[in-house]
Formats: C-alpha cells, sequence, structure tokens
C-alpha cells in the first residue's frame, strides 16, 4: 500500500550545518496497517512524515502510495490522499471560518465538488459525522473554529482529515499538546475513525506503552534510520523495559527524551 524504497534526505549538504536525515530508509505497509513510530528527538520521524506528505523533495529513492510513484508530486497533489495531523491543534483548521465550512472546505477537496454545490444531504451527513465525536459540535456547526478549545478544534481537524477517505493517514504526535483526559478522548475517537474506515495509519509518539498497545506494528526510528520493526507475538510479549534495553544495546547510549521516558 505504501513503499518507502532506499529514501534519502540531507539538509544543507556539503556545509557545517550539514544534517543526514533520513538514510536509504526503506518501509512497506500494507493495507489497513496501524503503525505507531517513537524514537527521540532528531531520529526523523517528522523528517519521514514530510518526505510521505511532500513538504520536500527526497534526494534519493521512491515513495508509492497504492502503487502510484508519488516521490516527485507536490504536496497539495499529495494531500488528496494523505491526510495529516499535526501536534499544534492550531494548525489544519481556519480559524476565522465555521465547523460547517471547514469541513465543507476539506469534503469538496476531495469530491473534486463545488462550495456551491453543497446540498441539505451533505450539511446532514457533516452533522451526523460531529454527532460521532460526542462533543456537542453537531450543534455548534456555525460557530467558527477559532473560538473552539484545542480538543474540540483537534477533533475537527481529524474529521477534516478523514470526511474524504485518505489512503494515508498521518498523525504527528497530535494529542501532545493537550491536557491527559482531552487527549484520551482524542485518542479514542481516532482509533474509531480509523477502524471504521480502515484506513492506513502511521502515528508518532512518545508515549512508549501506547506505542505498543495501538494499532498492529510499532516502529522505532534512530539518527535517519529504522532500527526496531516488530508485530505480531513479538510485539505482544514486548515490554517497555525491553523496548529500552533493546535500544541501548543498538545504539550503545540511553534514552535521553523525557518525554519518553515519563509518558
Amino acid at each position: 500500500m505504501l513503499e518507502i524504497k532506499n529514501v534519502s534526505k540531507t539538509f544543507f549538504p556539503g556545509t557545517v550545518n550539514e544534517k543526514k536525515a533520513l538514510k536509504s530508509l526503506n518501509l512497506r505497509l500494507e493495507h489497513g496497517d496501524f503503525v505507531t513510530i517513537i524514537g527521540s528527538n532528531g531520529a526523523g520521524k517528522s523528517t519521514l512524515f514530510n518526505a510521505i506528505g511532500g513538504a520536500f523533495f527526497v534526494d534519493q529513492g521512491t515513495i508509492l502510495l497504492d502503487q502510484k510513484n508519488i516521490t516527485a508530486l507536490p504536496d497539495y497533489k499529495r494531500s488528496y490522499d494523505i491526510g495529516r495531523l499535526m501536534q499544534d491543534p492550531m494548525k489544519g483548521t481556519a480559524p476565522s471560518m465555521t465547523i460547517e465550512e471547514n469541513l465543507a472546505l476539506a469534503y469538496t477537496r476531495k469530491a473534486k465538488k463545488s462550495l456551491f454545490a453543497l446540498n441539505k444531504r451533505d450539511m446532514t451527513h457533516f452533522r451526523e459525522l460531529l454527532s460521532t465525536l460526542d462533543l456537542g459540535l453537531e450543534d455548534r456547526m456555525k460557530t467558527k473554529v477559532g473560538h473552539l478549545s484545542g480538543g474540540q478544534r483537534q477533533a475537527v481537524t481529524l474529521l477534516m482529515c478523514t470526511i474524504a477517505s485518505p489512503k494515508l493517514l498521518l498523525l504527528d504526535e497530535h494529542t501532545a499538546a493537550l491536557d491527559p483526559a482531552t487527549a484520551q478522548k482524542i485518542l479514542k475517537i481516532t482509533m474509531d475513525i480509523v477502524s471504521e474506515g480502515q484506513i492506513t495509519t502511521m502515528m508518532i509518539t512518545h508515549d512508549i506503552k501506547a506505542a505498543l498497545s495501538l494499532g498492529n506494528r510499532t516502529i522505532m526510528m534512530d539518527d535517519g534510520e529504522i532500527i526496531l520493526d516488530i508485530k505480531g507475538e513479538e510485539r505482544l510479549k514486548m515490554t517497555v523495559e525491553e523496548l529500552l534495553t533493546y535500544y541501548s544495546k543498538e545504539r550503545k547510549k540511553q534514552l535521553t527524551n523525557d518525554r519518553m521516558l515519563f509518558a
């Protein structure tokens, strides 16, 4: 479904600031996979998402989505098939527009339908989707998104990313900026939407325990490389302590990210 073949990316090549962010990286996802991604700061997690989403072109390698080569496609063309949630709830929505208008923009973009062509049935569909969030937003469709709380706004962004059934969903620490209770609720909503739509998903998280319990596969990255890729019985038996020990043995260093160690 998603194939990343020998992908590399170096920033500021030939300068004192040269950084090899991705190093001949290979990865294959099947349809319906839910992959959690962990690693310390600078491991290459968000860079990988940027490469997939088209924020920049890779230096070498190939990226295939549903057997289509998207390596040279600009980000706005990839966005028809790839949804992405960022850590900051303020990103991904138009704050001066209403909930209804934000959903309409996301819906018409994929459906290639004019905003003026939307009808009562479409509005009813938006209302039904909002009601599944159990946040009362179906009764606030005329409210500007800028007036919502961070959790409410992130929930609307999640709907915007999935309303038109993307082939791939990228979750870039999308609950990290929320308080624990709200983060848990957004995570549950995420899992419900992904499960119902059978959406192939990649989720960056600093919570190692969650990384081992959510989805069906866990990847650990370090220094632009995938150093561990586990699923099935091996993943079910893996503990947080064993994962940390593996990292120390493999990289000859300790994890230094407090957010990972104490999440």
